[in-house]
């Protein structure tokens, strides 16, 4: 009986509704709604690092962005750690555009699915990375789940060493993945700031304890395209 009477307190989940909320990640191809008027920090995807080919650098906005009411964080969403000297320079070269446009530009957020297992590998990769980024901006990931389950202290210890944030997804595709809260209760693990990114329409119910924890800076909502069309957002 007291066990029912503490699932009954419980609050139900709840579609992510983003007006709730005033950070969001707006991916390419994503039409930016009204609600980006009053938001308090922006991720938006500049272009990729794609596995096929040489590594180089894809844009995806080649219009040179200008929001002045929010902190903005440039995106490159990467599928390889191979990175060229000329793929460097073109990311810190999008940096100084975006800057010199009038934005509040934080710094660099690096979009790749790092495997747990290899967070020493990415560790590396992110250490170099951020020696050859200006000091003025700071570096952000996008993280997983599992990573405060399942990652080695050690490779944890050398990415907070390194990274100013991370942020973990809860997502695939359109959905919340299931048995979030499992993962969420090891997230105290984590001995760096992370923010928790969740999708729009995707079901959520706050972990009990997430508020308190002294590194968590928030949420980010990731939106999808209004239309609604059935799609899975863009990677």
């Amino acid at each position: 009986m007291l066990l029912l009477a503490g699932c009954q307190g419980r609050p139900e989940e709840q579609p992510v509704d983003p007006a709730r909320y005033d950070a969001f990640f707006l991916w390419a191809g994503v039409r930016p709604p009204p609600l980006l008027a009053r938001a308090g920090t922006v991720y938006l995807l500049a272009g990729e690092v794609r596995a096929a080919g040489p590594a180089v650098f894809t844009p995806l906005r080649p219009a040179t962005p200008r929001v002045a009411h929010a902190e903005l964080w440039l995106t490159v969403r990467t599928e390889r750690l191979d990175w060229s000297e000329a793929v460097h320079r073109r990311v810190a070269a999008e940096l100084a555009r975006w800057q010199r446009a009038g934005n509040r530009l934080a710094g660099l957020q690096v979009d790749f699915d790092a495997r747990t297992r290899g967070l020493a590998d990415y560790g590396r990769f992110l250490a170099g990375l951020r020696r050859r980024l200006p000091a003025r901006y700071r570096l952000s990931v996008t993280g997983l789940m599992d990573w405060s389950a399942q990652g080695d202290p050690q490779a944890l210890a050398q990415l907070a060493g390194t990274v100013d944030e991370v942020v973990i997804q809860t997502y695939q595709g359109r959905r919340t993945i299931a048995g979030y809260e499992a993962y969420m209760a090891s997230l105290a693990r984590l001995p760096m700031p992370y923010r928790v990114a969740l999708v729009e329409g995707g079901e959520w119910r706050e972990p009990a304890g997430l508020a308190g924890d002294p590194e968590f800076r928030g949420y980010v909502v990731f939106l999808l395209p209004a239309d609604k069309t059935g799609q899975d957002p863009p990677p």
